[in-house]
C-alpha cells in the first residue's frame, strides 16, 4: 500500500470539529473586540470635568487602536478557518500546497488552517 494522498472522511470530520470549535471562539472574540472599538464615552453636556479626562481619552484611543489591530487579525484568522472548512468539503484539506504531501495530523490539530507542512514552512 502506497503513501496516503488524503485524509479519510472520519479524519476530516475530526478536523472539521476542531475548526468549528476554533471558529466559534474566534467569532466570539471578534465580537468582543468590535464592541471595544465601537463603545465610546463622549463628552456631553452632563460631563462636568472634560479637562481631567484628557489622559483617559488618550489611553482609550490607544486602546481602541490596539483593539482594532487585534480585530483585524481575528478577522483574518476567521477567514483562514473558513477556508479550511471549504478545503474539508473539497477533500483537499491537509494537503501541503508546496509539496503535495499530507500535513502531519499533529500540526493540523495545533494549526487547523495550515496549508504548508513543517518542511515547506521551514524552507520559506
Amino acid at each position: 500500500m502506497g503513501e496516503k494522498t488524503r485524509y479519510s472522511d472520519e479524519e476530516l470530520g475530526e478536523f472539521k470539529q476542531i475548526i468549528l470549535d476554533k471558529l466559534n471562539k474566534a467569532s466570539k472574540d471578534y465580537e468582543i473586540l468590535k464592541e471595544a472599538i465601537t463603545q465610546g464615552e463622549s463628552n456631553d453636556t452632563q460631563d462636568t470635568s472634560p479637562t481631567f479626562k484628557v489622559l483617559e481619552e488618550g489611553a482609550a484611543t490607544l486602546s481602541k487602536e490596539e483593539a482594532g489591530k487585534l480585530a483585524q487579525r481575528q478577522q483574518k484568522f476567521i477567514q483562514h478557518l473558513r477556508g479550511a472548512l471549504i478545503r474539508i468539503e473539497n477533500k483537499t484539506y491537509g494537503i501541503c500546497r508546496e509539496t503535495g504531501k499530507l500535513i502531519k495530523p499533529e500540526r493540523l490539530r495545533a494549526v487547523p488552517h495550515a496549508t504548508l507542512s513543517i518542511d515547506a514552512k521551514n524552507q520559506q
